[in-house]
């Protein structure tokens, strides 16, 4: 039997990525904003916590590794913080694009021709239009999708030295699920108190269980199993998806009617990622390997192991 294309738990990990955030604006007419970001994590790190038991593992590393998984999972907190009360003031497609913007270094990093460099610029043109200019009106909004953004970075390089430490380590889904917990410890005292009223309203409960489900848990498997078959550059270029997708999901289910602008971004993006071919791809079409040649840091071959695409983002940021 067949497995499915890598490129099919991408779509899947980059729809469920904005969904489920979608599902937590709608929310918010329940729950405060920094509640729902408390279900969102400790829904998510109570189903993480029975399915892999992160503890064991978190027992077997020495102190560095602890602290490190230690500031791992308090980035993950503060993150989604941000994250929340971004897209509580300004669109969701616009917290996406801002936070897509650390990534570019990565996909740069990775773009071997002209034909991956101009499909590069069309996503950042695409990723400008759609970050739109919102100062005037939102500059507090802007200032936590922008610390989002920056907390991602550090999120990224705090992944990769957990994984590639040496000696016993976590790595993957169960590095995740133990950052998940400790995101959970930090995140109570600052949103915990506004998810209690939640907690005696059965359909908020169950929602915000749900907003885990969706924005954590289904996202963060399917983009490791996306992350191991995808090479780098690839992978990064189609993360220019993300404001697209998160454009649309904003009108399906939030109404949020773009701009004029904002559906030429839209366009950009999509044709950007269009316009990028990987490594393989480039190989099967010319076997001298003339376009896309391996040079210091480039994947050989379509399948990388998580760490080693963490490793590369975390170079990058």
């Amino acid at each position: 039997m067949r497995r499915p294309p890598p490129q099919l738990y991408f779509v899947v990990s980059a729809v469920f990525h904005y969904l489920g955030p979608s599902f937590a604006v709608l929310l918010f007419a329940r729950v405060d904003v920094l509640g729902v970001a408390w279900l969102r994590i400790a829904s998510a790190a109570l189903i993480f916590a029975l399915w892999r038991r992160p503890w064991r593992a978190f027992a077997a590393l020495d102190g560095d590794g602890r602290r490190l998984l230690l500031g791992w999972g308090a980035v993950l907190a503060v993150m989604n913080v941000c994250f929340y009360t971004a897209i509580s003031r300004l669109p969701l497609g616009t917290v996406a694009a801002i936070e897509f913007l650390p990534v570019i270094a990565l996909a740069a990093a990775g773009a071997r021709s002209a034909r991956n460099l101009a499909a590069l610029g069309l996503a950042v043109g695409g990723v400008y239009l759609l970050t739109d200019v919102r100062l005037a009106g939102e500059p507090l909004g802007l200032a936590f999708a922008f610390a989002n953004a920056l907390l991602f970075a550090l999120y990224i390089v705090l992944a990769d030295r957990v994984a590639n430490r040496p000696g016993p380590g976590l790595s993957g889904i169960d590095g995740l699920a133990a950052a998940m917990l400790v995101a959970a410890v930090v995140v109570t005292p600052i949103g915990g108190w506004e998810a209690a009223p939640a907690l005696l309203d059965p359909v908020a409960l169950l929602a915000g269980i749900a907003v885990g489900i969706a924005s954590s848990v289904v996202p963060y498997v399917t983009d490791q199993l996306a992350m191991a078959r995808l090479a780098r550059a690839t992978y990064a270029l189609m993360v220019a998806l993300l404001p697209a997708l998160a454009t649309v999901i904003g009108i399906v289910v939030l109404a949020q009617i773009p701009s004029a602008a904002e559906v030429a971004g839209v366009a950009l993006v999509i044709g950007g990622v269009a316009l990028h071919r990987s490594r393989v791809a480039a190989l099967e079409d010319d076997p001298g390997g003339r376009e896309e040649r391996g040079g210091p840091g480039e994947d050989h071959g379509e399948r990388q192991p998580r760490r080693q695409a963490v490793g590369s983002a975390a170079e990058a940021v």
